[in-house]
């Protein structure tokens, strides 16, 4: 992510992937949100600890996020036909990253039937090129460009 980048991390339960991302991108603003209030303050208390300035976390759910940004990434929070509607128009216009705005989602077993459900146009990056053990083998970042 290039610095200035908004990131929304919707369902990010105890800050997966979103506080790796923000101690790994210090110059890109990264808003935690989940349903869950006790994970939001185990989210808030973490960041608070390594002394993360760009991390904001909120007990919200996605739908209820008023902001804009450049990508939004979760965790196999559910499918993505029933993803997509909680975080359609939540992304800003211009894209200044080296790919388009989008979503950037971990998800894993068999995703084509998934994607087809969907009808967005995504595509699939298998985490086994960057890691050797088997687990994951049927890993993958699903990125649906907005």
């Amino acid at each position: 992510f290039k610095a200035g980048s908004k990131v929304l991390d919707v369902g990010t339960g105890g800050g997966f992937p979103g506080i790796p991302l923000a101690i790994l991108f210090p110059d890109t603003q990264f808003h935690l949100v989940d349903s869950i209030g006790k994970k939001i303050k185990v989210v808030t208390e973490v960041a608070a600890a390594l002394g993360l300035k760009n991390v904001k976390a909120s007990h919200l759910r996605a739908e209820q996020v008023n902001d804009k940004f450049d990508f939004v990434v979760s965790r196999a929070v559910t499918r993505l036909i029933d993803f997509y509607p909680w975080i359609k128009g939540k992304f800003n216009k211009d894209s200044k990253n080296a790919i388009a705005n989008g979503i950037l989602y971990l998800k894993g077993g068999d995703l084509a039937e998934e994607i087809a459900e969907s009808r967005l146009k995504a595509e699939l990056y298998p985490l086994s090129a960057y890691f050797s053990e088997e687990f994951f083998d049927t890993k993958y970042v699903v990125y649906i460009p907005q």
